[in-house]
């Protein structure tokens, strides 16, 4: 946003600026201040792109240069006069006060909405400093601070508008030049979780079979080669299983399905050594269970756990599990424990010699480190005593306030009720401002009561332009209800002025309203709005002393004018309300298509594992079931090891086919740049689908908290999404941040431990 650069364009509105200014002042005002407050202003507004915030900061000396040049020229001594400080300030406003609020529009597009605001209010400042200098009193400052304070707040809307626009523009267009990489991302994610599940379920069963069905073959027992055979046939049927539905969704696990993994461990190992009674399961509540065998001792303190954290906490346990059986002679201590906001899982084993060699995957680990991450914790895997130990810290969300978010949502100063306040501080301004300073007519402020009664309606008739969006019709009728209590006033012989002259200059707010319910309602009698602001505006304007004759008929004509614009207004909120289905319609269809683009890649994908898998894995799966059934532990021992060959060459060839190029900037494309640079992403919450827009800006802040080893978090909550991670610490990328956040109409909270949380309100998305 703030890129730029020094060129003849820059110059264009400047030069013109500048040509008008000396068409007008020449023949009035010589000396050196118009000339300097020229140049300056010049110069700053050919910087607008290049240094927004210096470029407004040299219009404010041109301004002030150019109303004391203008002011002393034309007014002469202003003690007393503020009708000149006035006067000076419209003389002075070609490169003066306009330079301003193209500096000041400027600056709202290409910096965050705090900065831009901050400039608004030096913009009041300067007003009613130069006001006060020229002796102004204090209405006449009140009425020129109210006006400037009008102007720059819509100034500042239209910037923060266009702002907001150009980055809805450039992140479409970032999403939509990599939409093609979209379906070959679900390819990729639909091959990453059929090899775990590959590496997790098959390869666990397999294993299994290959360690009883080793130590039935050396060791001459006739009861544990009949054990072995019963076990390799359930445990190869159940492979086969596996590997049918492994194209449908699954369950997460539990943690007493960590009891029953244990418990048939227990067995297992128990029967590699002897024939004596199997392990026992305690304590039927799950609270405290252990299983005692030869070699596995298991306990468990935690009584209830989230599904996702159970489901992680049983991959660890499986893994485990299985590489005990791999590379030891099995598991020897499972323990999970319930710790304050975490579950803590540890399996060990006391070393000793595999049953088997030459078993493993070579993958396993990596891919459940990545997973622990992903959801926020830790996992250390390394020797102990003799042995191996796999320990977990998996965090446990309180079920009352998920991940502890505190970050500040309430960004609607930055949003589409920006505009809506900025209507509202514009109405007051031009309607009491322009009353607060002296004219030749009545004083309204003559009275203390007439003049807090005539705050009091402008306040009224101003602020339904807060709830136009929410609420129109109801603003519509306080708007409407405000006249008419007005025409009641002027009919009681108040002495404040007419509603037939405040309503010159203040009915835009009933068009605005009018739009307001064409463009944000769909009623089927919503055309009586144009007729109602087109009736009571007529009795308005009828009811001022300009009127005489037939005042019946003047209403009537007056009505018919009055209705041609507010028809107009209404007519052209319809228009957009009706565009913006138009393009709301577009972007649905755009999004199904790209999503089933997405759906049918990872179905062909999923199509073309599992073709793999029956001639291969499922296959030998087949042949470990045949040869336990015939009794016959050589096939079963061979069909095994094939079996694990097969998913060994499986996963090769997935990783082979690991798309090189970047991740599409979506949502789903964060957990594969999380893995591209060593970290991890994580999903929370209901996940609903967004606008391109808002898929490449929650990718491009991830990107921002992306470093290597660390995490970020995806969020889905009512109103929007928050992206959330560490924050880097160097102030570039915080920079970045910021304006990311801004443009979106979000938040930045960075937090003392540099936790950083990036809120983008539902306005934005959808």
């Amino acid at each position: 946003m703030g890129a730029g650069r020094l060129g003849w364009r820059e110059t264009l509105l400047p030069g013109v600026l500048a040509v008008a200014q000396i068409l007008l002042w020449a023949p009035r005002v010589p000396g050196v201040l118009p000339v300097a407050s020229t140049v300056i202003a010049f110069a700053a507004l050919s910087c607008r792109r290049l240094a927004p915030a210096w470029a407004f900061g040299g219009t404010l000396p041109a301004a002030v240069l150019g109303v004391g040049a203008v002011g002393g020229a034309l007014v002469g001594p202003v003690a007393g006069a503020g009708v000149g400080v006035g006067v000076g300030v419209v003389g002075g406003a070609v490169v003066g006060s306009v330079a301003v609020l193209v500096a000041l529009h400027s600056l709202a597009v290409r910096r965050t909405a705090g900065l831009a605001a901050a400039g608004g209010l030096c913009a009041v400042l300067v007003v009613i400093g130069v006001a006060l200098a020229a002796g102004a009193s204090a209405r006449t400052v009140a009425g020129l601070a109210l006006q400037a304070a009008g102007l720059a707040a819509v100034v500042w809307v239209m910037g923060r508008s266009r702002r907001r626009g150009r980055a809805r523009r450039a992140a479409a267009a970032a999403y939509r030049a990599r939409s093609a990489s979209v379906p070959r991302l679900a390819a990729g994610t639909e091959r990453a979780r059929l090899m775990a599940e590959l590496h997790d379920v098959a390869a666990h069963r397999l294993t299994g079979i290959v360690v009883s069905a080793a130590a039935a073959t050396r060791l001459p027992d006739p009861g544990l080669a009949v054990e072995a055979a019963r076990h390799a046939a359930e445990a190869g049927r159940q492979a086969v299983a596996e590997l049918d539905r492994l194209a449908e969704a699954s369950e997460p696990m539990t943690l007493e399905d960590i009891d029953a993994l244990v418990a048939e461990h227990g067995n297992l190992d128990h029967r590699r050594t002897s024939a004596t009674a199997p392990p026992q399961v305690a304590d039927p509540d799950h609270r405290r269970t252990a299983v005692q065998g030869a070699q596995l001792d298991y306990r468990r303190t935690a009584a209830t756990v989230p599904p996702q954290v159970a489901d992680l906490a049983y991959r660890v346990v499986r893994e485990a599990l299985t590489n005990a059986m791999r590379h030891a002679a099995g598991a020897s201590r499972v323990r999970i424990d319930a710790l304050p906001g975490e579950l803590a899982v540890t399996v060990t084993d006391s070393g000793g010699t595999p049953a088997a060699a030459d078993l493993g995957t070579g993958s396993g680990l990596a891919g459940l480190r990545s997973a622990v991450r992903s959801a926020g914790g830790s996992l250390r895997a390394g020797p102990k005593d003799g042995g191996w130990e796999v320990r977990a810290v998996l965090p446990v969300p309180p079920q009352e306030a998920p991940y502890g978010l505190t970050a500040r949502r309430g960004a609607g100063w930055r949003g589409s009720s920006a505009l809506d306040g900025a209507l509202v501080i514009l109405a007051i301004a031009l309607s009491l401002g322009a009353n607060l300073l002296p004219g030749d007519d009545l004083d309204p402020f003559a009275s203390t009561g007439a003049g807090v009664l005539l705050a009091v309606l402008f306040g009224l008739h101003a602020l339904p332009l807060w709830w136009r969006r929410n609420a129109s019709r109801r603003s519509l009728v306080v708007a409407l209800a405000t006249l008419m209590a007005w025409l009641g006033l002027d009919i009681a012989g108040w002495p404040g002025p007419p509603l037939s002259d405040a309503f010159l200059w203040c009915w835009w707010v009933e068009l605005a309203l009018v739009y307001a319910i064409g463009a944000c309602r769909a009623g089927a009698r919503d055309w009586l709005a144009p007729a109602a602001v087109a009736g009571c505006g007529g009795l308005a304007l009828v009811s001022g002393d300009g009127i005489t004759g037939d005042r019946p008929a003047a209403w009537l004509v007056l009505a018919v004018g009055l209705a041609l614009p507010a028809w107009a207004a209404w007519a052209s909120g319809r228009f957009v309300a009706a565009r913006r289905r138009r393009r709301g319609t577009a972007l649905a269809r755009e999004r199904d298509l790209l999503e089933r683009d997405a759906a049918r890649a990872a179905t062909a994908e999923r199509r073309r594992i599992l073709d793999g898998l029956r001639r291969t894995a499922r296959r030998h799966a087949q042949g470990v079931v045949d040869g336990a059934d015939a009794a016959n532990l050589e096939v079963v021992l061979a069909e095994a090891r094939a079996g694990l060959s097969a998913l060994r060459e499986l996963l090769a060839q997935a990783r082979e086919r690991e798309v090189s190029d970047d991740p599409p900037p979506t949502v789903d494309g964060v957990a594969a740049l999380a893995a591209r640079r060593g970290g991890a992403a994580r999903y929370v919450g209901a996940r609903r689908p967004l606008s391109p827009d808002a898929e490449a800006t929650a990718y491009e802040v991830a990107r921002e908290l992306l470093t290597e080893g660390t995490a970020v978090t995806v969020i889905f909550l009512d109103g929007g999404v928050m992206v959330s991670g560490r924050s880097p610490t160097g102030p570039v990328v915080r920079r970045r941040l910021r304006a990311l956040a801004d443009a979106a109409d979000g938040t930045l909270t960075i937090a003392d431990d540099g936790a950083a949380q990036v809120w983008l309100p539902e306005v934005f998305l959808s």
